[in-house]
C-alpha cells in the first residue's frame, strides 16, 4: 500500500502532464502540493517544558512550507483511518507507554505501508513495552547528563535536515546515551565528539540525528530537542524542517544504512540478562541498572552464553556489576561453558545489589560465540548489568598510507647491542624501574635492536593504530638508529607497515649531505618492501627534516626532487623553498594550530605535501629537570582530539595530504601512543593513561593506539 501523498504527487503529475499536451505554459503543481502533520506529544513520564515551544516551531514551519499542523496528545487519533489522512506523524519528547496495542499496530502499519516518522529528543523515551518501536525510532533512551555544551560533527551533508550545517556545530542541549548503536541500520546524519563534552557514555560513536527506510516509510530522529531555546534556533528548525520533509515524502534523501559502528575505540556491548542461553542464572529487576534489569540469582558454577557476540579480535572484557554476596569471579569463555578460558576477573562485594562498581579484564582473543560462567563461595555471588567487549579496531590490510607515526629507534639496553642503558637514563635516572619519562612503557625499558621482541610487538601495535607509515628517526650514515635499520624494516614488513625516514640534525648535516644521505638510504634498503613510496605522488620517497630551519640554502634538494618528497619542519612558507613539503611536528602547537590554515593552502596551490603533526600531549618534566617549556597535558584524551579536529577541519587544518602524529614512542617528551603501563613501578610519580576515553586499568594502556585508529577512519572518509 502506497500513502496518500504519494497518490496525491502522481495524481498531481498526471494532470500536469495533461495540461501541459494542452498548454505547455502550465506548470506541474506537484512541488507544491500542501499536506498534513500530526504531532503527539502525550507523556506517561518525564515531561519536557519545552513541548509547547516544539508545537508552535512547527506549527510557525508548516506555514512557511506548505503543511498544516494537527497538534494532540489523545492516543485515540492512532487509527488506520485517521492515520491516513497525515504525511507524516511526529512524536515530540514522548515519553513512557503512550499507545495501547491496538494504536501501536495502527502506527506500525501507518510507517510501513509508507507513511513518515519524526521523533524528537525524549521519543527514545518511549514505548519501552513494545519491540518493533525500537526500531522505528532507531535506539531507546538510556540515560543523559547534565545539560551541557557540545561539539556535533555532520555525517552527511546532502540530507536536507543537514545540508545547511558545516561540518561541526557547537551547541548546548541534554545528551541523550541510548542503549545501543543504532549505527548498522540507519543512516547516521550527525554524531557527537565524546570528547568535547563530560558524560557520552558510547565509546567514542555516539550517534545522535539519523533516519532510515521502514518498509514503505521512513523514519527520522533527532536527540536534539531538549531545550525550549532549541526551537528558536534557526539551524535546529531547518534541522527539523528537513526531517519532517523527507519523512513526508516532501523531499527525497538518501537514508540507506551507514553501516555497522565504527570500530575505533569500543566494541560491542550488551545487556548480560540478554542472554541467548544459561544455567542458573535470571533476571534481576533493579532500578538502578541499565535497563531496569541485571543478570542475577548468580551461583558458583552458573554461567550464561550470547550466540550473537563473537570473540573473535576481542581484546577486553569490561563489566558493570555489583553484589551484597559472597563475590566471586567471572570466566570469559569461547564457545561454551566450558570453552578456553580467554581472561577472567574478580568482583568483589560493592556493599548492595543497586552499588554498582566496573571491572575489567585483558583478554586473549578467541574464535567463537561468548560464554561467561561465574565462579565464587556459597550462596548468591553477583550481580551483570552490562558489559562491554573492545576489540582490535578494523583498519585497511595495510592501514593508511596517509598517516605517518614519528619512530624513535635510539633506546637500548646493557643486554642489547647498545651493551648500556641508553636513553633511559635521560634526566639522571636509574633504569630499569627509573626511567627518563613520566610514563612508563607497558614493555618496560626495552632494547631498541631487540628486533623479534619489542620492535615486532611495537609493528602489531602501528598495524593496530590503523597507521601504514613509521617516520624512522635517523641520525646519519654509521649511526646507532642506521645500524638497526635493516632490521626494524623486517619487522615493519612482517605486519604491512611501511618505513620513512626522519633526519635528525647530525653533527655536520648540510642540505648536500642529507642529498647523500637519500642517495644512501636509497641504495641500501630501496629495494627492500617496506621502503616507503607514495603513490600518489609518483612513488616517491619521503623524508623528513627535523629543524630544517638550522639551514638557510636548501637548493642541493633540486637535484632529488623527482624521486624524493624532502619536509620543512615550518609552517613559514617563505622558507620552503626547494623542499617538497611541510610539517610541524610541535606537539603544542597542534593545540591551536597557528599557522596550518596558510600553510595547507599554500602547499595545494604549489604541489607540495601538507604534513601537519598531531600529538595526545607533552610533558617532559623527569626527562628534563627543572624545564619550563610549556607543557600539553593529555586531559584524558581531549587533548588529542582537539588537534586530530584542528588538523581535519579545512577552515583551521588547511586539508592534509598526510596526518603525522608526534609520536609512537618518545617517552622522554610524554608524546607516546605506545601503551603505557597500568601499574607502573610505584615510588616514582609515573603517570597512566587511565580515564582516556573513559577506559580504565589494562584496557587504558591501548587507548590511544585505538583512538588513532579512529581518527584515521575519519581522515580516510574525508579523503575518500
Amino acid at each position: 500500500m502506497r500513502r496518500s501523498r504519494i497518490r496525491r504527487l502522481a495524481c498531481a503529475a498526471a494532470l500536469a502532464l495533461g495540461a501541459a499536451l494542452l498548454s505547455p505554459a502550465v506548470p506541474s503543481a506537484a512541488a507544491a502540493d500542501p499536506y498534513q502533520v500530526l504531532v503527539f506529544s502525550k507523556t506517561s513520564g518525564f515531561r519536557h517544558d519545552s513541548i509547547p515551544a516544539g508545537i508552535t516551531a512547527i506549527q510557525q514551519l508548516g506555514e512557511a512550507h506548505d503543511f498544516t499542523v494537527t497538534a494532540t496528545e489523545d492516543a485515540t487519533a492512532f487509527t488506520p483511518q485517521n492515520l491516513a489522512a497525515y504525511e507524516a506523524v511526529v512524536f515530540l519528547s514522548t515519553t513512557g507507554d503512550v499507545l495501547n496495542g491496538s494504536q501501536q499496530d495502527a502506527l506500525k502499519g501507518y510507517v510501513d505501508g509508507g507513511g513518515g516518522f519524526v521523533g524528537v529528543h525524549a521519543a527514545a523515551d518511549t514505548e519501552y513495552d513494545w519491540p518493533e518501536y525500537e526500531d522505528l525510532v532507531g535506539a531507546w533512551f538510556r540515560s543523559h547528563p547534565a545539560i551541557q555544551e557540545a561539539r556535533l560533527t555532520t555525517e552527511d551533508h546532502v540530507h536536507p535536515a543537514t545540508a545547511h550545517l558545516d561540518d561541526t556545530w557547537t551547541r548546548t542541549d541534554e545528551w541523550y546515551n541510548y542503549r545501543s548503536n543504532p549505527r548498522a541500520d540507519v543512516h547516521v546524519l550527525q554524531s557527537l565528539d565524546e570528547s568535547s563534552y563530560s558524560g557520552g557514555e558510547m565509546a567514542g560513536d555516539h550517534p545522535i540525528t539519523w533516519c532510515h527506510e521502514q518498509q514503505d516509510g521512513r523514519s527520522f530522529y533527532t536527540g536534539l530537542g531538549h531545550t525550549t531555546e532549541s526551537f528558536a534556533d534557526p539551524d535546529f528548525r531547518q534541522l527539523l524542517l528537513g526531517g519532517i520533509q523527507y519523512a513526508a515524502g516532501a523531499v527525497e534523501a538518501d537514508c540507506s544504512s551507514t553501516g555497522d559502528p565504527d570500530p575505533g575505540p569500543g566494541g560491542d556491548s550488551a545487556e548480560a540478562e540478554a542472554y541467548t542461553s544459561s544455567s542458573g542464572v535470571q533476571t534481576a529487576p533493579h532500578a538502578a541498572a541499565s535497563g531496569g534489569a541485571t543478570l542475577g540469582y548468580i551461583d558458583d558454577g552458573d554461567w550464561a552464553g550470547y550466540a550473537s557476540l563473537d570473540t573473535a579480535g576481542a581484546t577486553t572484557f569490561t563489566a558493570r556489576v555489583s553484589s551484597a554476596g559472597a563475590g566471586g569471579t567471572i570466566e570469559v569463555r569461547d564457545g561454551s561453558a566450558t570453552g578456553r578460558l580467554l581472561g577472567s576477573v574478580d568482583v568483589t562485594p560493592t556493599g548492595g545489589w543497586d552499588t554498582f562498581t566496573e571491572v575489567t579484564t585483558p583478554l586473549t582473543a578467541g574464535t567463537g560465540p561468548l560464554f561467561l560462567r561465574f565462579t565464587g563461595g556459597a550462596g548468591a555471588l553477583f550481580d551483570v548489568d552490562r558489559f562491554t567487549l573492545t576489540r582490535v579496531p578494523a583498519a585497511e590490510d595495510e592501514g593508511s598510507s596517509d598517516v605517518h607515526l614519528f619512530y624513535y629507534p635510539w633506546y637500548g639496553t646493557p643486554e642489547g647491542p647498545a651493551g648500556s642503558w641508553r636513553h633511559w637514563q635521560q634526566g639522571g635516572h636509574t633504569p630499569p624501574a627509573s626511567v627518563g619519562a613520566d610514563l612508563y612503557p607497558k614493555l618496560g625499558p626495552y632494547d631498541s635492536g631487540d628486533i623479534a621482541g619489542a620492535v615486532d610487538q611495537h609493528m602489531e601495535w602501528v598495524r593496530r593504530s590503523g597507521a601504514g607509515v613509521i617516520v624512522s628517526s635517523w641520525w646519519g650514515q654509521g649511526s646507532y638508529e642506521d645500524g638497526l635499520a635493516a632490521g626494524l624494516l623486517d619487522a615493519a614488513a612482517r605486519h604491512g607497515i611501511e618505513v620513512a625516514w626522519h633526519i635528525e640534525p647530525y653533527t655536520g648535516r648540510t642540505a648536500a649531505s642529507v642529498v647523500d644521505d637519500i642517495a644512501y638510504l636509497e641504495a641500501k634498503f630501496g629495494d627492500h618492501p617496506a621502503f616507503y613510496r607514495d603513490a600518489a605522488h609518483g612513488d616517491r620517497n619521503a623524508y623528513y627534516v627535523f629543524e630544517s630551519l638550522r639551514i638557510q640554502d636548501w637548493s642541493a634538494l633540486d637535484a632529488v626532487k623527482d624521486t624524493a618528497i624532502v619536509l620543512a619542519q615550518t609552517t613559514d612558507t617563505g622558507k620552503v623553498a626547494h623542499f617538497g613539503g611541510l610539517y610541524t611536528y610541535d606537539g603544542i602547537a597542534g593545540a591551536t594550530a597557528p599557522g596550518w590554515k596558510n600553510a595547507g593552502d599554500y602547499a595545494k596551490a604549489n604541489g607540495l605535501v601538507w604534513a601537519p603533526s598531531v600529538a595526545p600531549g607533552y610533558i617532559d618534566d623527569r626527562a628534563v629537570p627543572g624545564n619550563t617549556t610549556p607543557t600539553l597535558g593529555r586531559a584524558d584524551g581531549a587533548s588529542y582530539d582537539r588537534q586530530w579536529n584542528n588538523a581535519l577541519d579545512p577552515a583551521i587544518g588547511g586539508d592534509p595530504t598526510w596526518v603525522s602524529v608526534t609520536s609512537f614512542n618518545e617517552w622522554h617528551e610524554g608524546s607516546s601512543i605506545e601503551p603505557a603501563a597500568s601499574d607502573p613501578p610505584p615510588g616514582h610519580g609515573y603517570e597512566t593513561f587511565e580515564g582516556a576515553y573513559g577506559k580504565t586499568g589494562a584496557a587504558a594502556e591501548t587507548a590511544y593506539l585505538d583512538r588513532t585508529a579512529y581518527w584515521t577512519d575519519r581522515f580516510e572518509e574525508r579523503r575518500g
